[in-house]
Parts: C-alpha cells; structure tokens; sequence
C-alpha cells in the first residue's frame, strides 16, 4: 500500500511548463475551490430561507476533487455519489448554474441538465441519448452515469462500466463501436464516503474488481464520520484501507493497488491520481485511493448540526485543516500567490456564485411566473363570485410555486361546477394543455420510449418445417441464444454456473466454448454485482444478459434493480438508458427459499423495467428476440418446470418475436375468463379439461407479461363475453392478483362488465414448505382452481351448479 504523505511545502514537477503556466493552473484550481466552497454556504441559505426543500453538498472535499479531475478523460466514466460537486464543476460534466437550477428542481432539462428536476441536488448525469435516444459518441465527453442517493449504491455499475473497456480492448470484433470506446482506454472513477464502506455492495464490489482487473479507480473520501457514527463504530481498525490490506497487489495475483492521502496536501493528491490512473488505464489495474483527513465543514446536509456529536476539540481541528485553508497557506508559503491576490480572486469567486444563483433562481420563477399569469388571466375574465378566492390566493403569492397554482385553479374548476361560460372553457382548454405539460415535466420517461423500444418491435411468429423436430423446452432456449449470438457481437451472458456448464439448466450448453470467455462467463455468487456489471454494460452500448440463478434470489439484488436500473430512464428524463436483460426462473421449485413467486415485490420495486413471465422456453425465446433488439431493460422469468417438457423448435428460432405487453388468448370458452402466467398456467389448462365434464367453459388469458400487462385489453374483450373474472397466479395473497384485477377492472373498465364477485386464487401467506405434499397445500392446484370456478358458476346458477360443500 503506497501511503503518500508529501509536506505541503514539497515541489511539484515543473520541467515540463513554465513557472508561470504552473502557477497559473494552481490558481485558477484553488479558484474552482473557493467558488464550490461558496455554492456550499448560498446553498445551505437557500434551504434554510425555504426557496430549496433540502440540500446536501461537498464542503471540505474540495482539494481532492479537483486532483481527481484532472486525470478524468473525455471517454472516462464517473460513477459517484452526492458530495463530488467540486469534481463535477472541475471537470465540466455540470457548473454552478446547474448546479442551483437542481436545487430549486427546475423541471427544465436545459437547466437542470442532471435530472429536468427530478433529482435532489448534487446528483450529476450526463446526456449520453440525443434527442431521438440515439446514442451520443461517448468517447467525446466526459461522461457520468446518473448519481442514486442509496449509501454504496453507485459501486456496483463500475463493475460493468470497467468490463467494458476490458471487453472493447480484447475483442477486435467490437472495434466498429466507436462511439463506446478507444481500444478500452477508459478509466471509470467510482468514489464513495467511508462510512459506506461499511455496505455489503462495496465488498461486493471490491472483490469482483479485484478478481475481474477491472479498470476502476475507487476514491474513498474520509472525513472520519457517517453522519453522527465515526470510524471506530464503521470499520475494522478504523481504517478502510488497513481493513483492505488482503487486496493488495504482492506479485502473486490479482489485486488492488491502494493509495492513502491527505485530503489537504494538494501536491500529493495530484500524484497520487496520476499514479493511480495510469495503473488503470494502461495496465486494468483497479485502484483504491483512500483520502483521509477530510472535513465536513457544515454537516452532513441542511437536516442536521454536526455540532451535535463532534467535540470541540475535532471541530477546532477541522477549522484548522479545511482543504481551502491548508491549500492557501501553502500557495502563501510557497510563493506561489500572495495575500492580495488570494483576496481578489475570493471576492470575484463569491460574486461569481451569487451571480450564477441569482440566475438560475430568476430562470426557475420565470418558469413558474408564466403559468402564474397565465392562471391568473384566465381566472379573472370568469365573471363568477366562486373564483373569487382562488384569484386572490394567486394574487398574492409572494413565492408562488406550481403546486400552489394548480392546486388553486383545480379548487375553481370545482367550485364552477354548476355553471357554465366560455371563460370556464378557456379555462378548461388551458388546464387540459397544462396537464400535458406538467406530465412531460414531472412523470415522462418511465421507459426511454425510443423508435427502439420492445413495444415498437415488429412481430415475427414463429415457422415450423414440416419435419420439426420435437426437443426439450431447454433446447429451444439455447438454438435462440446461438443464433443470437451469432448475429450480434454485442451480446454477452454471464451469471452464476453460467459459463463453463452452460447454466444449471443448460439454456447456454456449449455456448462458451463456441463463442468464449469474453461473451459467456462465469462469476461469483454476488448478485448486486451481477445486475450493476450488466447495467454498466448496457450503458457502453452492450448488450448483457445478466442471470440471477433462481427466482428468489433477485432480491438480494433489489437495491440495484429498483433504486437504480429501473428509475435510470425516469430520473434522466430520458437522457440515459440502459438495456440490459436480467434472466432468471422461478415458481413451483421445492424448499422455502427456492420456490418463492415474489412478483409482487417486483411490480412494486421494478417500474421502469419491462417483466415478462413466459409461459413455455419457446415464448420465452420470443421474448429474447424481441428485447435484444430494443434498447429498455427487462426481467424475464421463466418456468422452471419447463426446460424439460417437449416443444417443436420453430425453423425461425433466432428471429421470431414476441410483443412485450401483449397478451395471449389460449383458449376459448364461454363462463369464465381465467388470466394466469407462467407455471400456474398449465394448471389452469388441466383444471379446464375436469371443468368441461362438470358443464363449465373457462376462457384461458396467457397475460406474459406483467409490466406493461395486457396492451391490447384482450382481458376486457373476453370478460364482455364471460362476464366472469378469476384471476390465477403464486403470488402471495393481494400480490400480482390484485395488480392485474385492478388493471382488468380498473384501467379496462372491465368492473361494468361483471356479473359476479371477481376471484384471486394465490398461494398461501407464506412461503412453501419442502416437499410435494406441502407445494400441493401451498400453491394453487388443479383441483384449487376446479373448486373455485365451481363456486363461481354456483353463485351464479345454483340450480344448474350446487354447493359442492
């Protein structure tokens, strides 16, 4: 481990420019210091004077970023998290404009560049679609992935930011992406606080880089506390990179190489960086750089007073090594700048902030200023006591915001009910735009919703010889991966068991050996780091598919999948996608922790991310052809009872399609409409065989997808004929069932149509127990689904039908 401690009076290196070119750089970075300082303190005001709802920020990091910014490349990639501001204004991926026009969340992509106002401050994206969600050359800009505020959620996604530049340098057939990469001659910089360290994503991590030699330099910025907890309660000895001592590289493996720094001592700082950037960007050496001595001058946010827990001796401490200060007595020490100078260049710092807020300010009230007047014009030619109110609540807003101006207008819409005029209708006509625009403005962009997207995929079905042969649903699963495979360099496949034996249902059999190493592979059990190496992946213009072995197991990597991957699209505003697909199967396996059907958790975690729940390997091989020509993340989920059961193999295996959202009538009948997916699917169809002896008619509704479900309203279609709904599934009880009735009887209206109670049969409240006998009294069963209809009809016709109990 190289511990650089340099004394804040060392030289730095000047053969290469001329005193004054060197002095002039350092200046003008301890300039880009003040200025973040000062956007810090008119930050924190902002707050607390109520123009902002919360703030947090980078004080006391200053001097570190701006060394780590500049080894950052057009074509590297920043994968942080919420205190890099200094970094994001020395690097150019944002500027102080932005950087308050987020603060006060202007819904204005062009002024919130990171979010269109979706994100609270200090959380920095750069656009890498166009305006038609075409990719932009990402070798050109400097480039950052959409910052979560999930503590160590921005460690996994280095994972597959890295591998792809070690999969760009080493596989010549993806030399034609050049807008992804330069021969991977990228570097991604990951950084996160020391206190999230202590979160099991950052060993996750951690040790995938350091198996993988991923090309990631991790800056661990350490200011000794995680809000009000400090080091000693956080980490092992106190010290993240004592704790990480094991990576380090010793010439017999692979490694880290691990740095520990000051966060005062600029001149170390910057060879530090240098150092560890050219470990990673020439050799794909991951690289930890521990900064430690760092402050937190005003606390952790505008939520809480660090005076609280800090004593005053720490407190005296930090006032006496702020980053700023210790760089401004060693400029004055070194002769670099004097008094004077400094002084100046403080004052035309602070003027420069308040500046650049006072603009950003004027910019987002213009926004709301206009719907203000407008509101208030179309209010005052109503000539009706009723608006009365609502007019003068407007009138007199001193800071108006959009809330207060709708919710007034909507308060007159109301109040108007009983009368009628054309002000009314301008009124109307103005709000029914409005609504539209504040749609885009705050809701848009669950899905990047391009020329791309699986919903605007042509559908292709399936062919079959004459001749086709009659195989293994499995077999089927793997003729589509090769023929994918084969028509598109881009994809790669890994997950646990994956590579070598082909996955542990043989869906990827003989695939590694066939293509390689380098598309199929293996990893460790480490799920949070199987999804974030796929959504970096996907976002250098890959295409992953990333398995999660069972079912149950994706909620180990929940955090990922919801908080990042699935709000990308939205929290960009559309500016950033990410298609990587997450494979996995589930239902009906035996034991308690291998057979759950938590698609409730999933439909609640998981908006933004298509979920498909083929019912057989040949809809499932549909859907892959579809999704790996589209540019939106999915999950698709296949039945693990299936692999095995026979299926004809379409002679078009790698090229028909499925539409996503799409659902499917797979049998007629005349009684009830049953919707069902995936594995209850079949018992549905064998209870409708013993239900035809016994007079009843289901009609079968395969959805196969659950988000988004049943686009076309074939549920609705059926129900006018049935009248009748029973909705199938393993879910635990109000899970997936309620979801799709609330779809069918809400958004299809399909609640006119009824004629009887609508039915759930589910699984039971809790998970099912080992063995045959206990899936049998757990999960729905053929003679569960047989009984239900049974009573359906009954209660409808008890004469034609009576009680069976």
């Amino acid at each position: 481990m190289s511990n650089i401690t340099m004394n804040i009076h060392s030289d730095f290196e000047t053969s290469k420019i001329s005193f004054d070119d060197f002095r002039e750089i350092i200046l003008n970075d301890y300039k880009i210091a003040v200025q973040s300082r000062f956007v810090s303190l008119f930050g924190r005001k902002e707050v607390l004077t109520g123009k902002a709802k919360f703030g947090i920020f980078g004080d006391g990091k200053e001097i570190a970023q701006i060394a780590l910014a500049k080894v950052f490349k057009p074509g590297d990639w920043r994968s942080g998290y919420y205190r890099d501001q200094t970094f994001a204004f020395a690097s150019g991926i944002s500027n102080i404009y932005h950087f308050f026009s987020q603060l006060y969340a202007n819904p204005d992509l062009e002024a919130d560049i990171s979010s269109g106002g979706r994100q609270m401050n200090c959380h920095f994206s750069t656009q890498l679609l166009d305006s038609d969600g075409k990719w932009v050359d990402q070798t050109a800009q400097k480039n950052s992935v959409s910052d979560i505020s999930t503590t160590g959620g921005q460690m996994s996604r280095v994972l597959g930011l890295g591998l792809a530049s070690k999969l760009y340098r080493q596989n010549d057939r993806l030399d034609y992406l050049t807008f992804f990469s330069n021969k991977g001659n990228e570097v991604v910089f990951c950084t996160v606080g020391n206190a999230s360290t202590s979160e099991g994503v950052f060993w996750e991590t951690v040790n995938a880089v350091a198996v993988k030699q991923i090309p990631v330099v991790i800056s661990i910025w350490d200011d000794g506390y995680g809000i009000s907890v400090p080091n000693e309660v956080q980490t092992a000895k106190a010290d993240i990179s004592e704790a990480l001592r094991g990576f380090q590289r010793d010439g017999g493996g692979n490694g880290l190489e691990i740095f520990k720094v000051r966060g005062w001592d600029y001149p170390a700082l910057c060879e530090v960086y240098e150092q560890a950037a050219k470990f990673a960007r020439d050799e794909h050496v991951p690289c930890i750089v521990h900064v430690t001595e760092m402050t937190q001058p005003q606390g952790h946010s505008t939520s809480g007073s660090h005076e609280r827990y800090k004593s005053a001796e720490r407190l005296e401490w930090e006032n006496a090594y702020d980053c700023n200060v210790k760089m401004r007595e060693w400029m004055l020490q070194s002769g670099i700048a004097k008094e004077e100078e400094l002084a100046t260049l403080e004052k035309e710092a602070r003027d420069f902030v308040r500046q650049e807020q006072r603009r950003a300010w004027a910019d987002y009230h213009k926004t709301i200023q206009t719907d203000l007047d407008e509101a208030i014009s179309l209010l005052s030619a109503v000539d009706h006591t009723e608006v009365d109110i609502p007019l003068k609540t407007l009138q007199s807003l001193a800071e108006p915001s959009l809330k207060e101006i709708y919710s007034n207008v909507r308060r007159a819409i109301r109040d108007l009910r009983m009368s009628a005029s054309s002000s009314k209708d301008e009124l109307l006509t103005w709000y029914e735009r409005k609504k539209k625009e504040n749609y885009q403005r705050y809701n848009d962009k669950l899905f990047t919703d391009t020329a791309e997207s699986p919903l605007k995929q042509e559908i292709i079905p399936p062919s079959y010889d004459d001749e086709a042969t009659v195989v293994d649903g499995r077999e089927v699963l793997n003729a589509c991966f090769d023929a994918n495979f084969a028509r598109d360099e881009r994809i790669v496949a890994f997950g646990e068991d994956v590579g070598k034996i082909g996955d542990v249902n043989q869906g990827f059999a003989g695939l590694q050996h066939k293509f390689g190493e380098l598309r199929i592979f293996d990893t460790g059990i480490r799920e949070s780091a199987i999804i974030g190496k796929g959504l970096g992946l996907a976002v250098r213009g890959l295409r992953p598919i990333a398995e999660i072995q069972y079912l149950d197991y994706l909620i180990y990597a929940m955090p990922v999948l919801s908080d990042d991957l699935a709000s990308l699209s939205y929290r960009t505003k559309g500016t950033q996608k990410s298609p990587v697909i997450i494979r996995t199967r589930g239902h009906r396996l035996e034991g308690i922790w291998h057979s759950g059907s938590p698609m409730s958790v999933l439909l609640g975690g998981l908006r933004g991310i298509h979920i498909c729940v083929p019912r057989n390997m040949t809809q499932a091989a549909g859907m892959y052809n579809t999704l790996l020509r589209a540019d939106e993340p999915a999950l698709v989920v296949e039945c693990l009872n299936g692999y095995r059961l026979k299926e004809k193999m379409p002679s078009n295996v790698g090229e028909f399609t499925v539409p996503i959202g799409v659902a499917e009538r797979i049998r007629e009948g005349n009684d009830i409409t049953v919707v069902s997916y995936g594995a209850t699917l079949r018992i549905v169809q064998e209870a409708a065989i013993e239900l035809e002896k016994l007079g009843i008619s289901l009609e079968i509704i395969d959805a196969q997808c659950l988000q988004p479900f049943d686009q076309t309203q074939i549920s609705a279609a059926s129900l006018a004929k049935t009248n009748k709904l029973l909705v199938v599934d393993e879910d635990m009880p109000g899970g997936a069932s309620a979801f799709i009735l609330q779809e069918i009887l809400e958004n299809q209206k399909g609640y006119f149509l009824l004629d009887g109670q609508p039915r759930t049969l589910s699984a039971k409240a809790h998970r099912p127990p080992y063995g045959s006998d206990g899936d049998y009294f757990t999960k729905p069963s053929v003679d569960d689904v047989i009984e239900l209809a049974y009573e359906m009809m009954s209660d409808y016709n008890q004469q034609k039908y009576p009680k069976l109990f």
